[in-house]
């Protein structure tokens, strides 16, 4: 029996013995393959990611060729990867499910979207189970492009994809804007609206100029300037035409004061305004709006679902009372749909369109919201008064107000006053609004002698809306110019949408009661996209009484060829004569970086007028500028366009170029410097401090290396914005700081100073011993106090370690002195020599330290008395 359990142990050792060597043989062939370790550096690096963060990795290094974990950097991007058992293989998806991806050590190639790429030799490195790559392939093969700076030991990554590490941050960039908006952001210091004299710093530019064969020439021109006059915003635009020259109704000026502190008077608005009207007003008004109405962005309760058709292709961007809510691009029909978010108070919704040339880019379209909510209890009004700029110079005033009954319930009343108005100058008007359900919107307005109107909304939590508007007319009245005795609307949309799958469908009904006939168009949208391709089938219809229907169908497709290739294709069907009626096919290509090239064919086949189109944009840092030639057999056109903006910071002495508006919108400039003497303001002698790195939920955000700046443009004005400081942006330790969040007032035309204290603390040092006692004996901790001597105030209150040795970092300059607790000395019957140690720490921009604060304790003499 000992003999067989001797044989069995032996059998098992050998066993493990032969799994030992089959692990060693299959690591040093995967090694091998890949390439022998002994010729690489290991070194931490700092990768940075835009729009991300950035991390500390380790890193192979040969000949200054950097060599990058691939699973570290995976993770840290959020893309999906497993290695394999062998540790030889990495695999997963790039983005999206389709996009599978292996890395293969063994066979030294990667496998992405099905296309083997090869790879020289030595790229591909094995190392105790991790798996690097050279940081050239991760452009090569999945647009990652590293750039290794071998002096600084750091990797920048750039990409024009969204990764999902991206995604998520500029979802949690949204959230934290929502919360911003709402006031839900907490800052421990805030920086409030200034109101100055006078100030300009904004000014926007556009040229467009068109050569054509039978039209000839025109320029167009548009300036805006932006400032702040009396403290209250300034902006006034200029078009000119060489055509028409200055026309006066195409020039804009407006100047608003707001403060939102004041409940009774928030805002005083005058110049060229926009109102809400009941009669039909085809000119600005030139005028004076007061109202009681915060700037800020108020949410209420759910969405009003918005969609419309523009130009294919173009951006749309969503304002609610001047505020950006959101931004879209329409897609091969123009369509764009927005869930516009219902607000506390009248709702300005204001849409603006720009074309991937620039074209029309301060369009802008006005949308009225049929619902108006007010908290309960609480009264809002609007009060304005002008002359209409059309020539007539006809009065008008209108004075609305609201009161939230409850939180479901608001109404409202006013009226409204214009003088050409032949069948009745005054119109005394109610409304109502209710959410009679969660999902269930009615709003009901009454204006004297003029019409009545009634509006249901209902929601599905699927996304199904329907939504029926009826406008009956009072007959014979002038204040809306039509005929109409009666208007019926009724919409029914939903989206629906599965893993791969996406489509959003609408069908609208319009009828318009005249005397005598009716009216009614019909429309069936239907938008589906599915992965790279986006199709929309629009068919419409129009059937007159007495007269056949007209119905013809627009079908549009939009996908993306050969990676960066967006080609775009329309179609029109008469449905009268079975005929194609028109066909448009456009491709657009990204070049570069910030170029655009596109070329279009369309033809009309009722004019048999073929047109050729070819475009050049390129967006650079100050400007954007573009060409594009236009020709068919009747005419030439050839179009040329720039487009830009200047940003003034006085304070700064800067004056900046951009290629995107910035009249009526402001910014911040973030400057960090070292506090020497601690009062939290910038002294004279006291320096920038450079490193600083912040977080903001929008804006664009620069940093000047030169003059150790942040400074951060397009922002929304009337906004409070919060910046996060990093705490960890400084490699010195000295450097401190005290204030990390703050709550930063936007104001208009302006680029605000922020200063930010970074304290420069000093450290002391000591240790407390015993006499007469061993090393490591010592009883126990010892509390160590240090005070400001002039104040006598107590700093802090800090403990030994258990060998004796103190330390506190965090102090000012300035005169202290160290004791030792009194109290429990008292109690352990020791008394410290000396009793106090007192030291000055001069001020510094590196920090100063103070050592050697050592104290000796021995035992209290006992005093015997006779």
């Amino acid at each position: 029996m000992p003999a067989l359990n001797l044989s069995k142990k032996l059998f098992l050792q050998m066993v493990r013995a032969c799994f030992v060597m089959l692990f060693f043989c299959i690591a040093c062939s995967t090694v091998s393959k890949a390439q022998s370790i002994a010729d690489y550096d290991e070194v931490s690096v700092y990768l940075n990611v835009q729009q991300i963060d950035n991390i500390e990795l380790t890193a192979l290094v040969k000949d200054e060729k950097a060599y990058l974990p691939v699973v570290d950097i995976f993770n840290f991007l959020k893309i999906v990867n497993k290695i394999s058992t062998a540790r030889d293989s990495i695999s997963g998806f790039f983005i999206t499910e389709d996009a599978t991806y292996v890395i293969d050590v063994k066979n030294n190639r990667i496998t992405y979207k099905n296309k083997v790429y090869g790879v020289k030799p030595g790229d591909i490195v094995s190392s105790l189970g991790r798996i690097y790559i050279a940081t050239d392939l991760f452009g090569k093969v999945f647009s990652l492009n590293c750039t290794f700076s071998f002096r600084n030991l750091a990797v920048a990554l750039s990409t024009e994809l969204e990764l999902p590490a991206m995604r998520e941050a500029r979802i949690s960039a949204q959230r934290t804007t929502s919360l911003a908006i709402n006031g839900a952001a907490k800052a421990d210091t805030t920086v409030k609206r200034t109101y100055p004299l006078f100030h300009f710093g904004m000014a926007d530019w556009s040229v467009i100029n068109t050569q054509e064969t039978v039209l000839g020439n025109e320029t167009r021109a548009y300036t805006a300037l932006g400032g702040v006059i009396a403290g209250g915003e300034t902006n006034v635009s200029l078009n000119f035409s060489s055509t028409q020259g200055f026309n006066r109704r195409d020039q804009f000026y407006s100047w608003r004061l707001a403060n939102n502190d004041n409940t009774a008077l928030r805002q005083i608005i005058a110049g060229k305004i926009y109102s809400q009207t009941i009669s039909s007003i085809y000119a600005p008004v030139i005028g004076v709006t007061l109202t009681n109405t915060p700037t800020t962005y108020r949410r209420a309760y759910g969405f009003y679902t918005l969609t419309n058709t523009t130009f294919p292709n173009w951006t749309v961007e969503l304002y609610v009372n001047n505020v950006l809510v959101s931004f879209v691009r329409t897609d091969a029909a123009g369509l764009y749909t927005f869930q516009v978010p219902l607000v506390y108070g009248a709702s300005q919704i204001k849409l603006r369109f720009y074309g991937p040339s620039g074209e029309e880019r301060y369009t802008e379209q006005n949308i009225s919201i049929p619902y108006n909510f007010l908290p309960k209890n609480e009264f809002e009004y609007n009060a304005t008064a002008g002359i209409v700029d059309d020539g007539s110079n006809a009065k008008f005033s209108r004075l609305s107000v609201g009161y939230g009954l409850s939180n479901k319930v608001t109404i409202g009343g006013g009226t409204e006053y214009l003088s050409s108005i032949t069948s009745g100058t005054t119109i005394p008007f109610i409304t109502s609004s209710t959410r009679l359900f969660n999902n269930l919107l009615l709003s009901g307005e009454y204006d004297y002698n003029v019409r009545t109107r009634a509006v249901a909304s209902y929601n599905l939590l699927s996304g199904l809306q329907v939504e029926l508007n009826d406008t009956w007319y009072k007959r014979g009245q002038t204040a809306i110019i039509n005929t109409f005795l009666e208007e019926r609307k009724a919409v029914i949309s939903t989206p629906f949408r599965t893993k791969s799958l996406a489509t959003f469908t609408r069908l609208t009904f319009d009828q318009i009661v005249i005397p005598g006939s009716n009216y009614t168009t019909g429309e069936w949208l239907v938008s589906v996209a599915a992965g790279k391709y986006i199709a929309t089938v629009n068919t419409y219809g129009v059937f007159i009484k007495d007269n056949s229907p007209y119905i013809y169908t627009n079908l549009a497709l939009t996908t993306t060829l050969f990676k960066k290739y967006l080609f775009t294709q329309q179609l029109q069907y008469q449905y009268r004569g079975n005929k194609v009626v028109s066909f448009k096919g456009q491709v657009e290509k990204h070049f570069l970086r910030n170029g655009y090239i596109n070329l279009s064919y369309e033809n009309n086949f009722n004019d048999n007028l073929p047109t050729v189109e070819l475009g050049v944009r390129y967006d650079f840092s100050f400007a954007q500028a573009g060409i594009s030639v236009r020709r068919n057999s009747a005419f030439t056109r050839t179009t040329q366009t720039a487009n830009g903006s200047i940003i003034i910071d006085r304070p700064t002495h800067y004056t900046g170029f951009a290629n995107y508006t910035n009249v009526g919108k402001g910014g911040i400039t973030v400057i960090a410097f070292l506090d020497l003497n601690g009062n939290g303001i910038k002294d004279a002698n006291e320096p920038k401090a450079a490193g600083l790195k912040i977080r903001l939920n929008g804006g664009r955000i620069a940093q000047n290396v030169r003059d150790s700046l942040i400074r951060v443009t397009d922002l929304e004005p009337y906004i409070n914005y919060t910046v996060e400081i990093d705490p960890l942006s400084f490699e010195n330790i000295a450097w401190r700081l005290r204030k990390r969040n703050f709550s930063i007032a936007v104001d208009p035309n302006t680029i605000k100073e922020v200063f930010v204290p970074v304290e420069v603390v000093s450290e002391t040092s000591g240790r407390v011993s015993i006499t007469n006692t061993e090393e490591g004996s010592l009883p126990g901790r010892f509390i160590v106090l240090i005070y400001n001597q002039l104040t006598k105030r107590l700093i802090t209150r800090t403990t030994t370690e258990e060998d004796g040795y103190f330390s506190y970092m965090g102090l000012f300059p300035g005169d202290y002195y160290i004791t030792l607790d009194d109290a429990q000395l008292k109690d352990l019957k020791l008394e410290a020599e000396p009793a106090i140690r007192k030291f000055h720490i001069s001020q510094s921009t590196d920090g100063s330290e103070i050592g050697e604060m050592n104290f000796v304790l021995s035992a209290t003499p006992v005093i015997k008395i006779k």
